[in-house]
């Protein structure tokens, strides 16, 4: 009987293993997500040698400013607004005194001016009143400003002060995270900590970007580029997205 125990236990450490997320794809154990991230990170920073946040910006406040444009809106979009934006407002005395409905118009082509406009002003009036105008450079402050949670601290903190406190997850973290295995989770939160966890934190700092740049250039949300991924070997979905997109069942 007791040996029957045994084998059972190792049947059910072997299954767990790897096993599936919410939608489906497989979340290996920790031991094995730890030794693959290595070699995911060495082979994703030979195909994005220069790994940066893709948003323009001279100052933490403009990259702060940004970041939260960036939210529901493409990168692209955020910085032909900018310019102009900063260009009216710059300095963050200047926001400060923006007017809602004004500062509403300047950024609504970013989608969701309105709450934007008002985390903006928002925040400005608190760096002025709190932080004698300067952007904080850690996680326990920024995410005191009005509409800054972990995810815009963490570019601001990695981008404008090379400071690794955690990994941003946006919407291409959440979908490599799930398609390689990495998290079984879909809270950002959550999904922070399973990375936190398995990446080295030297490369914290550029993690959030490496993975923005191959889920944009290859591991896309729609069609990902299977067979023209450097780290399809080490991709759990790879089989099951190579069926679908081929047309086989």
């Amino acid at each position: 009987m007791v040996k029957g125990k045994q084998e059972t236990g190792k049947e059910k450490r072997k299954q767990a293993k790897k096993r599936p997320s919410s939608t489906g794809a497989a979340v290996l154990d920790l031991e094995d997500r730890k030794k693959r991230i290595k070699e995911i990170i060495k082979i994703l920073r030979k195909e994005y040698p220069q790994p940066r946040t893709a948003l323009n910006y001279r100052t933490p406040l403009e990259l702060l400013v940004a970041t939260i444009l960036a939210a529901q809106c493409t990168d692209e979009r955020v910085n032909k607004v900018t310019p102009g934006l900063f260009q009216k407002y710059p300095t963050v005395e200047a926001l400060a005194r923006a007017r809602q409905e004004e500062l509403e118009n300047d950024i609504r082509s970013t989608g969701f001016f309105r709450n934007k406009a008002r985390s903006i002003i928002g925040l400005a009036n608190k760096l002025v009143s709190e932080y004698g105008g300067r952007v904080p450079d850690t996680m326990e402050e920024l995410i005191k400003l009005p509409g800054v949670a972990r995810k815009t601290a963490n570019i601001v903190l990695s981008s404008a002060f090379r400071k690794a406190e955690g990994i941003a997850v946006d919407t291409h973290v959440r979908r490599l995270s799930e398609r390689l295995g990495l998290s079984h989770q879909s809270d950002p939160e959550k999904i922070e900590r399973d990375l936190m966890e398995i990446v080295p934190r030297e490369d914290w700092l550029d993690f959030n970007f490496l993975l923005v740049d191959h889920g944009r250039k290859v591991c896309q949300a729609r069609k990902p580029l299977c067979p023209q991924c450097a780290i399809k070997h080490l991709c759990p979905s790879f089989e099951k997205f190579s069926r679908l997109f081929s047309g086989r069942k």
